[in-house]
């Protein structure tokens, strides 16, 4: 079942089934990315494409160097996973649009814009469960396919980019030896955006639910942009991971667009594929092509309904281009490489209902 791990190098692996999608500038980046003074591998998960200078969707492992431009602006950004009171039964998706509300104000005015869930492809989407692969992980962590489930991708907001920074600044994209005074300076800094993140997770779901009248218990909440220290083989490494989600958690929600299925899943470690998973489908369009891609064929109106059936939330004109499900790649292609990787046990499949971006009001 390893038949979508390729090894590119000495220190470049790839998890890719044949049938996933990867862009070839994602793999030059993630190649450059291996010649980084005192790295020792990087792995590129299924969900991998390009970024500004580095590929999203990895994990890097560096011996006593850290490099904060690895983690990027957004640190502490990740997942939250709420089983919610809200029955599946007559449903009406009419009612929640109107119940959810705006969270787009923050939370008692929070500098860094607490509770908010802000842009790029942040969301919370309420979901229902369409197939249970795995009845026993499904019982052993009480789930209720009758009741939705809110999902929540956000991550620090301000806090985390006003961090890079300064960094930038300071140092530029140099990384940072870490027994140095700059070095600790910074890995305090990241620990309270994750922290932070984390926090803005919950008031997120706090926010939303109460809007809904309901109720949630939250089942994970966990990060996919983050600095980690590692000892493997009886060596301390530093693992950073940029759009990659933790095997060392015990469970892992893999989102896919806003118009595709999510999966719940239970990660399996696998130390040579550095304890990580994807963190999404990925990306397959530049947002600066979504446009001029899709507005001669949908109308925004259109946009607001997915081919699942399910309701999108989006004030923001530019973000509903940017964030339709065609930019991305299919999240089934993801899960089927890292399947073949042995690397995660699915339990649920879920399916959207309501898609919450931004009712345009911050």
């Amino acid at each position: 079942m390893d038949n979508s791990i390729q090894i590119l190098s000495e220190k470049v692996s790839l998890i890719a089934s044949n049938k996933t999608w990867i862009d070839g500038l994602a793999i030059e980046q993630l190649e450059g990315t291996a010649e980084l003074p005192n790295m020792v591998k990087v792995v590129g998960m299924p969900d991998l494409h390009p970024g500004k200078g580095y590929p999203i969707g990895a994990a890097y492992l560096s011996r006593e160097i850290i490099y904060p431009a690895l983690i990027g602006s957004d640190i502490g950004c990740g997942m939250g996973f709420w089983q919610t009171d809200i029955s599946i039964a007559k449903l009406s998706i009419d009612k929640l649009t109107r119940q959810i509300g705006n969270i787009d104000q923050p939370d008692t005015r929070h500098k860094y814009n607490l509770g908010t869930i802000g842009g790029g492809n942040h969301f919370a989407e309420l979901q229902k469960v369409s197939k249970i692969f795995n009845e026993q992980l499904f019982e052993h962590y009480q789930l209720d396919a009758k009741k939705l489930f809110l999902l929540v991708h956000s991550g620090s907001r301000g806090l985390g980019h006003a961090i890079l920074q300064n960094q930038i600044s300071r140092f530029g994209y140099q990384g940072l030896a870490d027994e140095s005074p700059e070095a600790h300076e910074y890995l305090v800094k990241h620990d309270n955006a994750v922290a932070f993140a984390m926090l803005n997770r919950q008031v997120i779901a706090e926010r939303l639910l109460n809007n809904l009248n309901s109720h949630g218990r939250e089942l994970l909440n966990v990060c996919h942009n983050f600095l980690q220290k590692v000892t493997l083989d009886h060596n301390d490494y530093w693992l950073h991971r940029k759009g990659a989600s933790s095997a060392l958690d015990e469970l892992v929600i893999v989102p896919g667009s806003r118009g595709d299925y999510s999966y719940l899943v239970k990660p399996i470690q696998n130390e040579a594929l550095l304890l990580s998973l994807a963190h999404g489908a990925g990306r397959k369009w530049r947002r600066a092509d979504c446009k001029s891609k899709l507005d001669t064929r949908y109308t925004i109106a259109e946009l607001k309904r997915t081919k699942l059936g399910s309701r999108v939330i989006c004030e923001d004109s530019r973000l509903i281009f940017e964030e339709a499900p065609q930019a991305y790649k299919s999240i089934d292609s993801v899960i089927e490489s890292m399947q073949q990787a042995n690397i995660v046990t699915v339990i649920a499949q879920l399916t959207p209902i309501l898609n919450y971006k931004t009712q345009g009001g911050h």
